[in-house]
């Protein structure tokens, strides 16, 4: 399993294109083989910010994500509404023993 945590910082006149972009590509996204979850959250603090967190059945998902159309799509609308570069992270469940 793995997960991809990506953070946005969006330009507040932007919001809303970011939204609505990003709707579509979630709806899409979950359509994937490979994809178990892909979920859109947003700062209680700052509305500029959004967290987008992704589970996948493996890396090897990621690629045809990565390369399908409407990943192209939302790259354009990202590239347009941010104010900050993305942070994005792909992280595994850590391996602890909680006995």
């Amino acid at each position: 399993m793995i997960y991809v945590v990506a953070t946005l910082t969006v330009k507040p006149e932007t919001r809303a294109e970011l939204i609505a972009g990003a709707t579509k590509c979630i709806a899409e996204t979950r359509k994937e083989p490979g994809c178990i979850a892909y979920d859109m959250h947003e700062s209680v603090t700052d509305p500029a910010k959004f967290v987008f967190v992704e589970q996948w059945e493996n890396a090897d998902a990621l690629g045809p994500h990565g390369a399908s159309d409407h990943m192209r799509t939302w790259r354009k609308i990202v590239k347009e509404c941010m104010s900050a570069p993305a942070k994005i992270e792909i992280i595994t469940p850590a391996k602890v023993d909680v006995r």
